[in-house]
């Protein structure tokens, strides 16, 4: 089985916990039966389903790339996990949930998550298969994104602009971690970058 640019076939692609269209789209745009589904509506017309994603998980999908709540499982907020009043039993819903996309009846599969702390992966069962940034893919910000991978390959970087990164000051660079408190402070630190939505597209897209 190659990887190349030219769509082999048009596959059926869910997106998972995706309210902003991004990725969907850019599936979309390449020729493929991409929908997206999230307990919010979507933000940009488009094949979207509002609801719980485990209900369709069963319905014949060639590929999902799937987004999961990670307010529970990511490193940088361990240390909570045991201070705060209902967070672990959070921890383990969401970890059962992560493990649930993971183990989907899909045969091309990629699960995106911040860097997980050991007791998610404990319950997911297994670590990520690679980390990827945003200045891989032509955005010069940082933010660690972590990939569980089954039936695709690494995805390789479009665009490095790592050294144009490294020269802004580190409230440019890091965009996303000083990130002011607000109401819609989640759902913006949770969008995919344009160039990893292209790049998954491109790349994974072809693979069928």
């Amino acid at each position: 089985m190659s990887l190349n640019k030219s769509l082999t076939r048009s596959l059926r692609v869910l997106v998972a916990c995706e309210f902003s269209g991004i990725v969907r789209d850019a599936f979309i745009a390449r020729g493929h039966k991409a929908y997206s589904c999230d307990l919010l509506p979507s933000e940009r017309p488009g094949p979207h389903r509002q609801g719980d994603v485990l209900d369709v998980l069963g319905n014949g999908w060639d590929m999902m790339i799937a987004h999961p709540p990670c307010t529970y499982l990511c490193n940088s907020g361990v240390r909570w996990l045991t201070t705060e009043p209902g967070r672990l039993a959070h921890m383990v819903d969401g970890a059962r949930f992560f493990k649930a996309l993971l183990d989907a009846p899909i045969p091309l599969k990629a699960i995106e998550n911040p860097i997980p702390h050991r007791y998610a992966t404990d319950i997911i069962g297994r670590k990520y298969d690679q980390i990827v940034q945003p200045w891989m893919f032509g955005h010069p910000e940082t933010k660690a994104t972590c990939l569980w991978l089954d039936g695709l390959p690494p995805l390789k970087p479009t665009d490095n602009v790592k050294a144009e990164m490294l020269r802004l000051p580190p409230g440019e660079r890091g965009r996303i971690h000083y990130m002011s408190p607000g109401e819609d402070r989640g759902k913006l630190r949770s969008l995919t970058y344009q160039g990893m939505a292209d790049a998954m597209a491109e790349q994974w897209g072809g693979h069928a």
